[in-house]
């Protein structure tokens, strides 16, 4: 996708948001990526899944996977063009876990995909699930790619549109300097 079409997405559907966030990771940015509300824009949001299936078309692929919350909708409109079997794992006592009945076959190649990357914590944690049930992760792909090259998978990443946006451990943060409040809008610890 060109660099410039994804940002002009990404400000249609207001989901380039400026404060002081409370990343996943625990880091401070003062730049979120929501990319709910761009996937709410189903018009907007289909352009960036029609990408990643276009990188993948010619890849042997049997699965797309996802972490919940964030990837849920992202596996399963790249796995509905792909015309492949869409799952997604989702935490159960802090860990990454196939649940809801799904499974993995042994030897069944799988494509991890993911809204928004800023360290791969999660995305490598569904790629350790899925290769402990015997299955094999081929290739990453993700919405935004905000990890400013922390993120190397050791297998083949895509990203629709790669962002340089800092971010801060909080004993270095300069918003937290400041004294401006910190909001956490992203979806880990919602249960």
């Amino acid at each position: 996708m060109v660099r410039e079409k994804a940002l002009e997405l990404l400000r249609q559907s207001e989901a380039m948001l400026e404060g002081h966030f409370l990343l996943t990771s625990g880091n401070h940015s003062d730049t979120y990526i929501q990319c709910a509300l761009l996937i709410s824009h189903p018009r907007l949001a289909v352009e960036f899944m029609r990408d990643i299936a276009e990188r993948f078309k010619d890849e042997e692929i049997d699965t797309v996977a996802a972490p919940a919350v964030g990837g849920i909708i992202v596996s399963h409109e790249v796995a509905r063009l792909l015309g492949k079997r869409a799952i997604f794992l989702e935490r159960e006592k802090n860990a990454m876990a196939l649940r809801r009945g799904f499974e993995i076959r042994k030897g069944e190649r799988v494509l991890v995909v993911e809204d928004v990357i800023t360290t791969g914590g999660s995305v490598i944690e569904v790629q350790d699930v899925i290769e402990r049930a015997g299955g094999a992760v081929v290739a990453f792909a993700s919405l935004v790619n905000r990890s400013q090259g922390r993120f190397t998978p050791g297998h083949p990443y895509y990203a629709c549109v790669k962002m340089d946006i800092p971010i801060h451990p909080p004993d270095a943060c300069p918003m937290c300097k400041r004294g401006i409040p910190v909001v956490k809008p992203g979806s880990r610890g919602l249960s």
